[in-house]
Formats: C-alpha cells, sequence, structure tokens
C-alpha cells in the first residue's frame, strides 16, 4: 500500500516510549499524549533528505518532528528525555521503561541530527550550483540608486532606460517573493499529507489485524460448531436409545435428564456462537467501508501530489523567468551607464564651448 511513500520514506530505529507534551500556558507541566506506551520513529525522506520523529496514537500523528542540526535531546532523568521543536512551538518527553531504552534513543537522536547537518550542507551546496538565478542582490543596488541618483537632462535618451531598470528591479523582488511563498505553500501542504497518511497507514494495519484475527476466530468457531453438532447429533440418538430401552432401565432416567441438560447447553452455545459470527459478518461489512474511505484519501492525496508536481514546475519557470529578467536589467543599466558616460562628455564640452565665449565676449 501507498508504494510511491514506502519508497520515499524508510524507518531507521524504532523503540517504544509513554509521549509528553508541554504545557503551554505554563511550561512547566508535562501533559500525557497517549494513554500507554506507543512506537516512537526515526524516518529518512530520501527525496527531502530530511529525518523526521514520527509517533501515530490511535488515529492521529501524536509525533512529527523534523530534526534540524539545532535540535538537542536532553535526559532529565534515568529513563525520562526530552527535545525542543521551534517548528512545532512545543516540547516533546519521552518516557522509556529502562534506562538502556533511553541511552539507545539518545544516542540514535545524536547520530540522526549529525546526518542532518551534513545533508542540509550538501543540501545548500547543490542548491547554490544549481539556482544562480536566485542569488540576486536587488535591494542592495536599489539603495545605491537611491544614495547616489544619475544627474539626466530634462527628456534626456537615458530617463526611459532608467525608469525601465528601476521597473525591473521592482518586478524581480515581487517575483522573488512570490516564489518564496510557493514554496513554503507547497512545504506545509507536503507536512499535513504526510501526518495524514500515517494516521491512514495505522488504521490500516489495525483494520487488517483485526480482519485477520476476525477470520481466524470465525474458521475456528466454524469448526468448533461442526464439533457441536456431530455431538448434538450422537447424544441425540443416544437420547433416543435410552427412551425405547426406559422402560426395562431405571437408572436410564437419571441419564436421560443428564443427557437432555448437556443438549440443551450445546444447544445455548451454539446460538451464542451463531450471534459472535453475525458481529464479526457486520464488522467485516464497516471494513469495506473504511476501505473505500482509505480509496478516497488515497485519491485526494493524488490529485494534491499533482498539484505539487505543477506548483514545481511553476517555480521552475519562474526561475528561468528571474534570469532572463535579471539579463535585460543588467543590459539596460549597461546601456543607462554608456548614455550617462555620453552626456559627461556632451556637458564638458558644452562648458568649454562657454568658457570660450565668455573669453570672446571679455576680448
Amino acid at each position: 500500500m501507498y508504494p510511491q511513500h514506502r519508497e520515499r520514506e524508510q524507518p531507521i530505529f524504532s523503540a517504544r516510549a509513554h509521549v509528553f507534551q508541554i504545557d503551554p500556558a505554563t511550561k512547566r507541566n508535562w501533559i500525557p499524549s497517549s494513554k500507554h506506551a506507543v512506537t516512537v520513529s526515526f524516518f529518512y525522506d530520501a527525496n527531502r533528505t530530511v529525518y523526521r520523529i514520527i509517533s501515530v496514537g490511535g488515529t492521529k500523528a501524536i509525533i512529527n518532528s523534523t530534526i534540524t542540526p539545532n535540535m538537542t535531546f536532553t535526559k532529565t532523568s534515568q529513563k525520562f528525555g526530552q527535545w525542543a521543536d521551534s517548528r512545532a512551538n512545543t516540547v516533546y518527553g519521552l518516557g522509556f521503561a529502562t534506562e538502556q531504552q533511553l541511552q539507545q534513543f539518545s544516542e540514535r537522536f545524536s547520530e540522526v541530527k549529525e546526518a542532518a547537518r551534513l545533508a542540509r550542507e550538501k543540501s545548500q551546496e547543490k542548491f547554490e550550483l544549481t539556482n544562480p538565478a536566485l542569488n540576486i542582490a536587488a535591494p542592495q543596488d536599489m539603495s545605491e540608486d537611491r544614495q547616489s541618483p544619475p544627474l539626466l537632462c530634462e527628456n534626456g535618451p537615458g530617463e526611459d532606460k532608467l525608469f525601465r531598470s528601476r521597473s525591473a528591479d521592482i518586478e524581480l523582488s515581487a517575483e522573488k517573493e512570490r516564489i518564496k511563498k510557493m514554496l513554503s505553500e507547497g512545504s506545509i501542504c507536503e507536512m499535513n499529507l504526510e501526518a495524514e497518511l500515517f494516521t491512514l497507514q495505522d488504521s490500516n494495519a489495525k483494520l487488517v489485524a483485526a480482519l485477520q484475527e476476525a477470520n481466524a476466530n470465525v474458521e475456528q468457531w466454524k469448526k468448533q460448531l461442526a464439533a457441536y453438532q456431530e455431538e448434538t447429533d450422537r447424544l441425540r440418538d443416544k437420547v433416543a436409545e435410552l427412551e425405547a430401552h426406559g422402560a426395562r432401565l431405571c437408572p436410564g432416567e437419571t441419564v436421560k435428564d443428564e443427557l437432555t441438560q448437556s443438549l440443551e447447553e450445546l444447544e445455548a452455545l451454539l446460538k451464542a456462537k451463531d450471534e459472535e459470527i453475525h458481529v464479526l459478518q457486520a464488522k467485516k461489512s464497516d471494513f469495506h467501508e473504511l476501505e473505500q474511505a482509505r480509496a478516497e484519501a488515497i485519491r485526494r492525496l493524488q490529485d494534491l501530489e499533482r498539484r505539487n508536481v505543477e506548483l514545481e514546475q511553476r517555480v521552475q519557470h519562474a526561475e528561468h523567468t528571474l534570469a532572463s529578467s535579471r539579463d535585460e536589467r543588467d543590459l539596460a543599466r549597461r546601456e543607462v551607464h554608456k548614455a550617462l558616460d555620453v552626456l559627461d562628455v556632451k556637458i564638458f564640452d558644452l562648458n568649454d564651448l562657454r568658457q570660450s565665449l565668455a573669453k570672446l565676449i571679455d576680448k
């Protein structure tokens, strides 16, 4: 089930512990997130190169924490440890059954944190190499333009080009903010989908286990029912035989009463087993409804994945647009500088001419 997510995210380490979260009001007391010990697992997402701690209790994810290099797992007692998650704005606490389990979890947390640090460094290097168009220092260029604005003559040839250059800077800044917003929305959507996916996986595993157990019980009860029916038929034959000889055998009355009582008990037991079989069949129909709901959730998940792919394509297109806009802006800036140089030369020539005319007038 869910082949794409099974291939993308793999479990690394699992342990059972009681889960707690810090009280957001007091920031001191612990609030239990589970009534009993649950499975807490480390997962690695190969596509996103991130490590996460996930725990599912009942039908909801009680821990969904992405591990960052800044996180620290602190052992506050022999069997209790905690770490802070700034993204979830909470502190998680785990209570283990033994000190050895706490030590194993702490060591694995340190290993995964170091792996997350290395993965982040590699991801940043790859991003800088493959996306040079996003490293645009547009605000700095605009601040320099504000500090030293060029002197242009009225209706000069470079005024229109300078206006276009500033417009391109503003458009690039707006496009960059829009891309960041698109990326953040896609990441939040994907996190919500993954939490829903883990909840569905846990519910599905429980339903499959309950169905297998119910099928095994049904087969066992069918065998018992057949054995009881054979025993009932044998007892009925024996009762009929004893009734035929009842006139000659005095003790047969006592045996008849005992057999009749045993027959009634067996019939009551058969009736109870039939009711249990009907209950199991009703649960099986409920399971089919849950399967349909799971199929609908899978379809929604696939639709959201297609939307995510479309968003990635739009981001790539926006990156190409940014690169071309940056080239056009640089070309316009060079043309403006050339026009300014020409204007400086013309102004210098005009100053020389004015000085020459002034000397001639004085003479």
